[in-house]
């Protein structure tokens, strides 16, 4: 008997279906929470340590990766955790193809924005790989450089335009899911006791507004770049943070956000813990 196309599709979606009711998916899906909320962590204090005056800096996910290899077995944390942001984005990836496996499917704007953070959690693990290898280097400037080739493209004046534009709607979409706490709907809140599951709401709901801010300040200055044709108006993560501080009032907004970053950080972890697979 000749397998159809339709009889070949299921036959995969089965397997992959297994593989993520696994037990090693699932821990390998875990430990990538719990590297995001180490990465957002190192952000988040270095900002706050800025916003005093003690020292920090304003940083993104590539120097939060130095910080960590120039810790005390740096090297071996920093393998942990490009193992944990691989098994995300594998995670990731995964719901974006098959949906959210046994609690049901998925809706388009699900799949899209998971394969969107399956492939950013991925170019993040890749990121992590080269600095164990020496091969990575400082990620000062990479938003401008970045900017400044995609100018030069036939349309790049569009392309920067659009992205800055899906950057202000995702940061609207990170508090939305803050305010709303549409975030607990993904958790196993049957589990938690009422006062963990207050806590998680309140930390992952100055978390969200936290992220908000900040991918609210990319896409604002991706906007910017693209109307004054100007890369070096582009700004990533640690630039971001940069003109917080560098604006009215800007410690005390930098030293809330860089307190909503740290909250996250912690959200992450519990997501480890309670996070539907």
């Amino acid at each position: 008997m000749t397998a159809t196309p339709a009889t070949g599709t299921n036959a995969a979606r089965g397997a992959g279906n297994a593989f993520v009711r696994s037990r090693g998916f699932e821990v390998a899906a875990r430990a990538g929470f719990v590297a995001r909320g180490a990465i957002y962590g190192i952000i988040g204090v270095l900002a706050f340590k800025l916003a005093i005056g003690d020292g920090g800096k304003a940083t993104d996910q590539q120097g939060a990766f130095h910080t960590i290899a120039h810790q005390p077995f740096g090297q071996l944390l920093l393998t942990l955790v490009a193992i944990g942001l691989g098994g995300y984005a594998v995670w990731r990836l995964f719901r974006a193809a098959l949906g959210h496996g046994p609690e049901g499917s998925d809706k388009g704007f699900d799949r899209i924005a998971a394969a969107g953070s399956g492939i950013v959690y991925a170019i993040l693990c890749y990121v992590a790989v080269k600095i164990l290898t020496g091969s990575g280097s400082s990620s000062s400037g990479n938003a401008s450089k970045t900017t400044g080739g995609v100018l030069g493209w036939p349309g790049g004046v569009w392309i920067i335009g659009i992205a800055g534009v899906v950057m202000v709607g995702v940061g609207l979409y990170q508090g939305y899911r803050g305010i709303t706490q549409s975030f607990l709907r993904d958790s196993k809140t049957e589990e938690m006791s009422p006062a963990v599951r207050r806590w998680i709401g309140r930390i992952g709901t100055v978390g969200y507004l936290a992220r908000m801010v900040v991918f609210g300040l990319v896409g604002a200055f991706l906007v910017k770049a693209a109307v004054d044709y100007n890369p070096s108006a582009a700004v990533g993560l640690d630039g971001a943070l940069a003109k917080l501080v560098h604006g009215p009032y800007g410690s005390y907004l930098l030293g809330i956000v860089a307190a909503g970053l740290i909250a996250f950080a912690f959200y992450s972890v519990s997501d480890a813990r309670y996070r539907r697979i």
